[in-house]
This record gives C-alpha cells, structure tokens and sequence, in this order.
C-alpha cells in the first residue's frame, strides 16, 4: 500500500457503535485474562492441546505477548474512532476516518479479533451458518461487512 491513508466512511451511528464495541474489546484484554475464558482463548489459542507443559510454556512466553499486541492494535483502533464520542451530526451524516498503511493491519486484526470473541460468544463454530435473522448475529455481520470493505479498499489503493 502507498502512503496515502486509505479513506472509510462511517455514519455517525456507525461510528459509535462500533467505539463501543473496541472499547468492550479492549476491556477484556486489558483485564484481568482468565485463562478459561473461551473468547480470549479464540485470540490465542493453545497450540499444544495434548502436552500439558508445553501449553503452560506457550501460555507463560508467548500469549501475554500476543494479547499485548491485540491491545495496542486495538487501542490505535480507538484512537481513530475518538471522534465519535461526541456525536457531530445526526446518527446518518457520515465522517471519513483516514487509516495509514500502517495503521491498516492493525484494523484488520482488530475487527477480525472482535469477530473471533463474538463468534465464540454466539457459538458460531468454524463452518457454521447462522439465522440471518437473528438480530444477536447483526454485529458479527456488520463486521465482516466492514472487514471486506476495508479489504476491497486496500486493493484498490494498491492497484
């Protein structure tokens, strides 16, 4: 990706909705991290099911740091969204948020590490469908709406 920043839209209600859905994500990963806790376990999962010490190892050396990096991504996240503390207009006018190359991974992952603690929430398994009508799946629809849109932006920005 050049270096120009890669321009999203939002509607005002977009926007807030989704400051308080990383907000919650990043209580949950600057919290206290239970270890039984399925949807932070989805985040970094245990690579060795079978072999209890190295589980412990991986969990001790490796996940802190993987769910550290979880937290700054989706801190940097946030920060764009500030904004939309204060509503500036009504809930359908739109604000641009502009996303640098290399804030752009970092979005990714975090809308993606959202989807994956929603998923398990829901109890969406890996091939699973789900009710579109169900109006507790709406979230993790609109999330991976705004996933490939960020996607198709990018390779646009590239080509």
């Amino acid at each position: 990706m050049s270096g120009a920043p890669l321009s999203i839209d939002f509607a005002e209600v977009e926007g807030r909705h989704l400051l308080a859905i990383v907000d919650e994500y990043v209580a949950l990963l600057d919290g206290p991290r239970d270890a039984k806790d399925a949807g932070v376990n989805r985040l970094a999962p245990d690579p060795y099911p079978d072999d209890r010490d190295a589980a412990d190892e991986y969990r001790t050396s490796t996940r802190e740091d993987l769910l550290d990096t979880r937290l700054a991504e989706a801190l940097s996240v946030r920060t764009a969204l500030e904004g939309f503390e204060s509503p500036a207009g009504a809930d359908l006018e739109t604000r641009t948020i502009d996303i640098s190359a290399a804030d752009l991974d970092p979005w990714l992952r975090t809308l993606s590490g959202i989807r994956l603690v929603l998923a398990t929430r829901l109890g969406i398994g890996r091939h699973d469908a789900h009710d579109q009508e169900d109006p507790r799946f709406g979230t993790y629809d609109w999330l991976g709406y705004r996933l490939e849109l960020l996607v198709q932006l990018a390779d646009r920005h590239d080509a």
